[in-house]
């Protein structure tokens, strides 16, 4: 067991192996203030059972939609980031409605303001979910492949201990504290996962075009070389070759210029239009899938 969890520290690193895990041990340990809030529901606002279950449902509703977290994540990319920055976000989402709620009494005290802010608050648990899926599928691809069930174990045995340290201090936990106190405690998971969210460094999604832009200036500057040492060549031959060639040489080198300067320009504007096209064909592939399920 020792020797496996040095292999994945090796294999993926200590920061992320510790933010995945820690993700899905609060995703297991969310049933420590499950508790708490159905006693909320039922004891304090003294719901109904049906409307009890009908504030559950919406409540949940984020949950529902995750497809939809990857395909924006995938399609647009904050700052040139796909996961972290959304991970960010997701955790901030998942962070201040506990806050607000251990802070104040009359938000947790009426339906209306608690369903809003558990809505809130299961979108950020949402959305971390479905990126920190994504970013282990990318870490077990390629050269780590051989750890491609490895990583999600271990995640999910992260997440079945949370569950089970969740049931088992919950109902001790409401019994022999306040209900803010509760909330205030769970706080503290989403707040450790922000800072650990710093630790895990992620490439920008453009550091791919710049070897190729890097070449490509590289192969031009090699190719004016070679065509000037040709003009030197034949300037010892004729001299009113060489003339022509310069003149041609210059006419050329401007032309190119103004095509280079336009093909940036044309790059810079079709970001927009490719963050659309990347949205569609996403979505597209997805109602595809949903057309023609997989059947393992």
């Amino acid at each position: 067991m020792i020797h496996w969890l040095k292999q994945l520290l090796i294999a993926f690193g200590a920061s992320f192996l510790w933010l995945a895990c820690l993700i899905y041990f609060t995703q297991g340990f969310r049933s420590f203030v499950g508790t708490a809030v159905s006693y909320q529901l039922k004891d304090n606002l003294k719901l109904s059972p049906s409307a009890s279950q009908f504030v559950t449902s919406i409540a949940l509703f984020p949950w529902s939609i995750k497809p939809l977290y990857g395909i924006l994540s995938d399609c647009i990319p904050i700052r040139g980031r796909k996961r972290i920055l959304y991970l960010v976000l997701a955790t901030l989402l998942s962070l201040f409605p506990w806050l607000i709620l251990s802070l104040s009494i009359s938000l947790r005290s009426s339906s209306v303001p608690l369903v809003i802010l558990l809505t809130v608050q299961n979108l950020g648990s949402a959305m971390a979910d479905v990126v920190i899926d994504a970013m282990i599928a990318e870490a077990v691809r390629s050269e780590r492949a051989s750890f491609a069930s490895d990583l999600p174990s271990i995640s999910w045995m992260t997440m079945a201990l949370g569950g089970i340290c969740g049931s088992l201090l919950g109902g001790y936990a409401l019994t022999n504290l306040h209900i803010n106190k509760i909330f205030l405690l769970f706080s503290a998971l989403p707040t450790i996962q922000l800072f650990s969210c710093c630790l895990v460094e992620e490439s920008s999604v453009n550091s791919k075009e710049f070897p190729e832009h890097s070449t490509s200036n590289g192969v031009s500057h090699t190719m004016n070389n070679s065509s000037f040492h040709e003009d030197n060549l034949s300037a010892e031959k004729s001299k009113t070759s060489v003339s022509k060639r310069k003149k041609s040489q210059k006419n050329t080198k401007k032309g190119q210029a103004t095509i280079s300067n336009s093909q940036a320009s044309k790059k810079d504007g079709s970001l927009a239009t490719r963050w659309l096209h990347s949205l569609k064909m996403a979505t597209f592939t997805l109602f595809r899938a949903f057309r023609q399920p997989i059947i393992l």
